[in-house]
């Protein structure tokens, strides 16, 4: 498996930052209530990784290990500012919903983990795979969860993506279950529940895979050993 798969796999799946290092929960429980909250701030937190990635990269040999976090977090601080002002100036509704999250991504784990602890150690190609890819992961947990929480809190689902996406998705809203509203999901409890149930539902898959892999790793031998012992097959 080349680099960037073996990359692309972790980010989307085997080390996601939200469903197996558990990072960004904060945001990633908060405003996860439907579609287009979660989409505005997984676009957001994926902007910000991939150009931490690249600029801690690009500058990893010229910074003092003294300095190196402090740094970091500034060049981090720099692009949450960046995604800041660019939804004010282009999303402004959705800015004013998610609020303070936007700028809370400056302490997302998630971000300063990666940058320490693989962009400051790689070529910036790879860098930006990896923010790319991490970013995704995270992007791709929070619309998954924030269309579970919006399908079965409010009966919806992709109401008001035209905050996001402008006037061209004014009419993707689709009511599934009229008159509906569960709460329990609506609030950040909701939120732990859902979120554990994709935590083991991808706990689940793993399993099976990994079953499917050893059974498939007991079969080969046998018939390496049928063909050596006998030595009569034609």
């Amino acid at each position: 498996m080349s680099q960037f798969n073996e990359l692309a796999r972790n980010g989307l799946w085997a080390n996601n930052p939200a469903l197996v290092q558990l990072l960004g929960l904060c945001p990633l429980l908060a405003v996860s209530g439907s579609v287009v909250n979660a989409l505005g701030l997984g676009l957001a937190t994926l902007l910000v990784l991939v150009g931490s990635n690249v600029a801690v990269s690009l500058i990893r040999h010229h910074v003092p290990d003294t300095v190196r976090l402090p740094a970091f977090v500034m060049i981090i601080a720099a692009f949450v500012t960046c995604a800041d002002l660019l939804m004010q100036a282009y999303t402004y509704e959705l800015h004013q919903i998610l609020g303070i999250f936007i700028p809370l991504i400056v302490t997302n784990c998630a971000i300063l983990g990666r940058a320490d602890g693989f962009a400051a150690k790689n070529p910036v190609l790879p860098a930006a795979t990896d923010g790319l890819m991490m970013g995704l992961g995270f992007a791709a947990v929070l619309v998954v969860l924030g269309a579970v929480r919006e399908l079965f809190g409010q009966g919806t689902l992709f109401t008001n993506m035209d905050l996001l996406l402008g006037p061209i998705a004014a009419g993707w809203g689709i009511t599934v279950f009229p008159d509906y509203d569960f709460l329990f999901l609506v609030l950040p409890p909701g939120a732990f529940f859902a979120t554990g149930l994709l935590i083991a539902l991808k706990n689940l898959i793993d399993d099976r895979q990994a079953r499917r892999r050893a059974t498939h790793k007991k079969e080969r031998p046998t018939e390496s050993r049928r063909v050596r012992v006998t030595g009569t097959i034609r």
